[in-house]
């Protein structure tokens, strides 16, 4: 790729934004022309990526995020309460736990990570049909969806589809992965609604009530791929963020490189097979008024890959039809806990994201909808 120097030896970033955006090709295709040294757009600030990873997880090694078993949750007994228990500890603490004995085929899950491969790696020429900056579309494909008002470009390519609420039509999704979508769709929608019922009850609310307020409603899904970079140490997969939605329900592959900030430390995540990994998002905690937490994390470049993840986040978009009002959640406010937050509609908090340069290391998007 040609980098956008002037004569002068200035640099203009703008133009060289714009030069790799018109290829469409994304990191991919940066990596296919055998690219051995990372273009100015994607390297970060060099002292931040060195600094930030050498607090990352050597010393944390023995720590890992909560697992909890579904296998047991509608036998006799004392088991639901006790995963129902888990889920508080690890919503207060972590904002971050794993999910096994859930049910959905290993097969199903394969497919899943398959299709999204595959998307990424079809002919360069039938993918650009899906590039587009448009975020009002339903299905898109392209390279960091803050890439204009980002300062930190990262190496992954993002297929984007939101599969709920509303019909979508299957045509829109792209036929190399279409019908694996469509049934994991299926699956993931019982399985968001089983993790919303053990956080109602994880909040001393009734089974039925965060369903009850259209937090399942809306399902985004991003398929990530992150190709082997040639200098991962100064560039980021993904950015240190945290998500908008109420939770995430994420699917990766074996590769790694997935990191939580917890405790003033970043813990790796080792990738366990079969296990989802679920992670509370920042409209979570803003309806329980801070008791659930929406935890800071990031993946790093690597050498190794293509990395390929796939996250389904309960949120709504930038849809003008998403018109519900949420606050701090009436049941968890008292005198001594009175509200944080303002009430605001959902695609307020997606436009922010969208459109505001954000650095997470200072405060976290939410500090715009606090009293």
């Amino acid at each position: 790729m040609m980098e956008a120097d002037h004569e002068d030896g200035s640099y203009d970033r703008n133009k060289e934004l714009k030069l790799f955006d018109e290829t469409k090709a994304g990191v991919k295709g940066l990596v296919d022309a055998g690219l051995t040294k990372l273009p100015k757009i994607f390297v970060h600030d060099n002292h931040k990526v060195n600094d930030s990873s050498s607090s990352s997880s050597s010393s944390a090694t023995n720590v890992s995020i909560p697992v909890i078993d579904l296998g047991s949750l509608h036998e006799e007994g004392n088991s639901r309460h006790e995963i129902v228990q888990k889920v508080k500890d690890a919503g207060e603490k972590w904002g971050f736990f794993q999910v096994v004995n859930h049910k959905i085929p290993q097969s199903i899950l394969d497919e899943m990570l398959d299709g999204v491969r595959k998307f990424h790696e079809q002919d360069a020429e039938v993918k650009k049909e899906f590039y587009s900056r448009d975020i009002t579309k339903r299905v898109f494909y392209n390279t960091n969806f803050n890439f204009y008002t980002t300062s930190e470009v990262n190496w992954r390519d993002t297929l984007y589809c939101l599969l709920a609420p509303g019909p979508l039509d299957p045509h829109q999704l792209p036929s190399i992965c279409r019908d694996v979508i469509i049934e994991y769709l299926d699956h993931i929608k019982k399985l968001a609604l089983t993790l919303l019922e053990l956080l109602s009850e994880a909040l001393g609310l009734e089974g039925n009530y965060l369903k009850d307020i259209d937090c399942g409603e809306g399902i985004f899904m991003v398929g990530n791929y992150y190709p082997p970079c040639p200098e991962p140490e100064l560039t980021w997969g993904l950015s240190a963020h945290t998500d908008m939605g109420f939770v995430t329900i994420l699917l990766q592959d074996q590769v790694g490189g997935l990191q939580v900030f917890h405790e003033n430390q970043w813990f790796d995540i080792t990738p366990f097979p079969g296990a989802f990994i679920i992670n509370l998002g920042d409209m979570m905690q803003l309806i329980t008024n801070d008791k659930f937490m929406s935890a800071k994390h990031r993946v790093v470049a690597q050498k190794v890959g293509p990395r390929v993840s796939v996250s389904c986040s309960l949120r709504q978009h930038v849809q003008d039809e998403c018109l519900r009002m949420y606050g701090p959640i009436k049941e968890l406010v008292t005198k001594e806990n009175p509200p944080i937050y303002k009430e605001m509609k959902m695609p307020d908090l997606v436009k922010l994201v969208y459109t505001t340069k954000l650095d997470y290391d200072i405060s976290s998007p939410l500090k715009h909808f606090r009293l």
